[in-house]
């Protein structure tokens, strides 16, 4: 189930499908999830989400097998997502200083788990469950796992459930978050209107560190819909709307086909980022569900705590209308 990614028209031919066996990648092992006219390829690096296809039709971003992802895309995040200033918190009064992974504006980026190859836990033809090991560190003294399971149900839909297990004696801060980035097939991404329900925009100051809140407005408001076109945003929203248990955010192309990532209740908030330095693409969209924003750690919003032996699942998906 590691090898053959169907990778998308921009791939180079050294990217070729049916890669033999001997093939190393540099996401290390490829899982394929098959399920009639569906494929997921996810990556035992960050536990990513490197494609989902139905009928041929790419729903996602991908890249080639020499990569690693660009800009995240698809990457699982723990125990924190987004950001956290400076790489500062505290704990009981005491400071805590992470490692800074994103040198331009000075914060510890996207968890402690993006570098780190995932154990495979459970395969099988339609799902596959990986777990990593949050080991104690300077800046986030606890020990945690981080298991994901990603799976094609009988609709043919993509599921995820992301669970963080605290295996500490001492309560954990967290925040989980997913960075997959949505596309219809080969439409070109402006063409794309962009539909989010949220009343509430997380205002950033230049490092994209939320400083207040606001309305959704102007350019943050895409509950009607809003043409990708020339939009590029960088935002978290929150005040989702919830329907069934289920917030869902939608990209339609011109022709009616649609693409939707749906979260549950347990992540109230969606961080939309629209980019035009994607490598190969005008555009992308990246819709990321997310249980708090970032500098979570320090504003205290989304912040879940989790006991000794304890355990949350945070769930989403992609679905299409084809």
């Amino acid at each position: 189930m590691q090898y053959g990614i169907a990778m998308p028209a921009s791939a180079s031919p050294a990217d070729s499908t049916h890669q033999s066996a001997s093939r190393r990648f540099a996401t290390g092992r490829q899982f394929e999830l098959r399920r009639d006219d569906a494929l997921a390829v996810v990556t035992e690096l960050a536990a990513g989400l490197r494609l989902y296809s139905r009928d041929g039709v790419q729903l996602t971003e991908s890249y080639g097998d020499d990569e690693i992802s660009p800009g995240a895309t698809g990457i699982t995040l723990a125990p924190w997502a987004n950001r956290i200033e400076d790489g500062v918190w505290y704990l009981d009064g005491k400071k805590q200083q992470l490692d800074i992974t994103e040198a331009s504006r000075n914060n510890a980026s996207h968890g402690l788990l993006r570098n780190t190859g995932y154990t495979l836990v459970d395969e099988s033809e339609f799902s596959v469950t990986l777990e990593a090991t949050v080991f104690p560190q300077h800046g986030y003294p606890f020990l945690l796992r981080h298991r994901v399971c990603y799976e094609l149900d009988q609709n043919l839909d993509l599921r995820v459930a992301q669970t963080l297990i605290n295996d500490s004696q001492a309560t954990a801060p967290f925040v989980l978050g997913a960075h997959p980035y949505l596309r219809v097939g080969d439409v070109a991404p402006e063409n794309l209107v962009l539909t989010v329900h949220a009343g509430t925009r997380l205002v950033a100051d230049e490092r994209l560190i939320p400083r207040s809140t606001a309305p959704v407005d102007g350019e943050y408001d895409f509950s009607g819909g809003a043409a990708v076109g020339t939009l590029l945003v960088d935002v978290a929203l929150t005040d989702l709307a919830f329907d069934g248990g289920a917030a869902r955010h939608t990209l339609t192309a011109p022709d009616g086909r649609s693409v939707s990532l749906e979260q549950d209740e347990n992540c109230q908030y969606a961080h939309v980022f629209v980019t035009d330095t994607f490598p190969g693409r005008s555009k992308a969209v990246a819709i990321e569900p997310m249980t708090g924003p970032a500098n979570a750690f320090n504003s205290g919003d989304g912040l879940r705590w989790l006991g000794p032996g304890e355990e949350f699942t945070m769930r989403w998906g992609i679905t299409a209308s084809l």
